[in-house]
């Protein structure tokens, strides 16, 4: 079985430290690489992968300002659905463009939707969803207009987060700096706890975090580190005792979730989108519907069995879960 993956190109696959898409869609690349898959990763030719590299794309967008993004994605697909006949699948894990050449070629394509970003981009997925294999990451974010082959939730490499068993003293706050995110929240509820809350992501909105995060990130009751990687990241999902993720809209999954949860972390979120099928409330974390709410999860935090928390993550969100999962996928479109 010859496998294109076709990443996104605004992050390096894998990204070095924000980048869900490009993360995923590396995790998945060396996971069926090992298993002996024949996978060529079409993505930014900064990239790494242990399958065979092929790229166009110079830089990810995201890190170089000379890229333009419409023009190299435009060249990024051409690159690959030149060459269709040279496989058996293609798997676009970079949302819809990729779908206006399924018509063109007989490679059968498989597209994970990583979530929506609006329901304008429903005409190219309604269009083509006879033609393209749809795969949710969350049953939650099943659009009801859409035929889906699979739901499949995301995967991690549990063995490379490391179990701690002692609880963190401090709150933690890991994602993008958005009002989607729930910052404000966060730096909300932490106060009302008198708990030093420390906050990792990049800043998407820049005048939600000059407005919410600068004056609240006295280092004292607010750190605000800006987005890490490697043990760094590691550290901090693992060393907090809870992370908030009082998000304020459906969010189609959540690595973060199930990555401090692997840490051994619970979770306070907000009880929508995805969130009830990452958490089981009062085992791993707490489903909440107001500040309130969140609150009295902080002191009630210590109910949680943090080895409940990876045991969770080990039986329902592992990346060999997922891998085997998309491998039979694959296998049921090609008829094998």
């Amino acid at each position: 079985m010859h496998i294109a993956m076709l990443a996104p190109i605004a992050w390096r696959t894998p990204p070095r430290s924000y980048g869900p898409w490009e993360l995923v869609t590396s995790m998945l690349t060396e996971a069926l690489v090992k298993r002996g898959i024949d996978v060529t990763l079409f993505a930014t030719l900064d990239s790494e992968t242990t399958g065979t590299l092929a790229g166009v794309v110079p830089a990810p967008y995201g890190d170089d300002p000379s890229i333009d993004a419409k023009v190299w994605e435009f060249r990024h697909l051409a690159h690959l659905f030149e060459q269709a006949d040279r496989f058996d699948l293609i798997h676009n894990q970079a949302d819809f463009p990729a779908h206006a050449f399924a018509r063109l070629i007989k490679t059968p394509i498989v597209t994970t939707i990583h979530g929506f970003s609006s329901d304008r981009i429903l005409p190219m997925y309604q269009e083509y969803q006879n033609d393209v294999h749809y795969v949710a990451i969350s049953d939650a974010d099943r659009h009801p207009k859409l035929t889906y082959a699979a739901t499949i939730h995301h995967g991690i490499p549990i063995d490379d987060f490391p179990f701690l068993s002692t609880r963190g003293k401090d709150l933690l706050f890991f994602g993008r700096i958005h009002p989607d995110k729930g910052a404000k929240e966060a730096i909300t509820v932490a106060r009302r706890s008198r708990r030093h809350l420390h906050m990792y992501g990049i800043v998407q909105d820049s005048a939600y975090y000059e407005a919410e995060v600068v004056p609240a990130a006295d280092g004292v009751n607010v750190t605000y580190h800006g987005a890490v990687g490697g043990t760094q990241r590691l550290d901090a999902l693992g060393n907090a005792r809870a992370l908030l993720h009082l998000i304020n809209f459906n969010e189609p999954f959540g690595l973060s979730v199930i990555e401090a949860m692997a840490c051994g972390t619970p979770v306070i979120a907000s009880d929508r989108g995805s969130m009830p099928e990452l958490i089981e409330h009062g085992v791993t974390g707490f489903l909440v519907n107001s500040l309130e709410e969140a609150s009295e999860a902080i002191e009630r935090i210590d109910e949680i069995d943090r080895r409940r928390a990876r045991r969770a993550v080990a039986e329902k969100f592992t990346i060999d879960r997922m891998a085997d999962a998309y491998l039979n996928l694959y296998r049921r479109i090609l008829g094998q």
